[in-house]
């Protein structure tokens, strides 16, 4: 077992691996919520994760705008 000088030099390497892997992670996961958002309204621009959902949006937040095509055969 580590004692005195060993023991804090082990503490310091072990947060910063720790706190490197948490750094890490977190950029991973907000990166793969940006890749999953792949749709795009064409009005407010907002992206959405799925076609059902966009129509969903669209039929909600723009009733008077014209439905795009891409949406005109998704059953929401």
């Amino acid at each position: 077992m580590a004692r005195g000088q060993q023991k804090i030099q082990s503490q310091q390497r072990n947060a910063k691996r720790a706190a490197d892997a948490k750094r890490a992670a977190g950029n991973d996961q907000k990166a793969a919520a940006q890749v999953a958002l792949v749709h795009k309204c064409v009005v407010c621009k907002s992206q959405m994760p799925d076609p059902k959902t966009y129509k969903q949006h669209f039929e909600n937040k723009h009733p008077k705008a014209p439905l795009p095509d891409e949406l005109k055969d998704v059953q929401a």
